[in-house]
């Protein structure tokens, strides 16, 4: 099945490709929304978090493998794509949970987006307890990989 979509912003951000590595905790990047969408940013900067999709451009149409050692760390198991977190994927879309600063007009200031400057955002959602899991299990592995 072919699925079309189109962005609804871009990311503006010092995270780059070729730049210097950073802590995802450590971004601040700017969403800059479409201007014929900016009404739907209507009661944003009430919520604290948000979740935002995002398309990883650069990896697009690019070869993937169908299992990784998790964070390239030869020391972590071998699992398949779908149980690791990384960037190889078949549809190379990114999630990220994100601190919502500010909405200005039409841009969103937001902390921990892990996209790099320039890449289309498909969706934003607000984050809310409903998202929030208890109970989390996680591979045995998953503990003694720093974050």
């Amino acid at each position: 099945m072919t699925i079309s979509m189109q962005s609804i912003a871009t990311v503006r951000s010092p995270f780059t490709k070729s730049g210097a590595r950073m802590s995802r905790r450590d971004i601040v990047a700017d969403i800059v929304v479409r201007e014929e969408l900016a009404g739907a940013l209507l009661g944003i900067e009430e919520w604290s978090h948000l979740i935002v999709l995002f398309w990883m451009d650069q990896l697009a149409g690019k070869p993937h493998p169908l299992t990784t050692h998790p964070r390239h760390r030869a020391d972590l198991p071998e699992v398949g794509i779908f149980a690791a977190r990384g960037r190889e994927r078949p549809n190379p879309i990114g999630l990220a949970v994100v601190e919502l600063l500010k909405c200005d007009g039409n841009v969103l200031t937001v902390k921990a987006l892990d996209a790099y400057d320039g890449s289309p955002v498909l969706d934003i959602k607000p984050y809310d307890p409903y998202d929030v899991v208890s109970d989390l299990r996680v591979p045995a592995w998953w503990t003694t990989v720093s974050r």
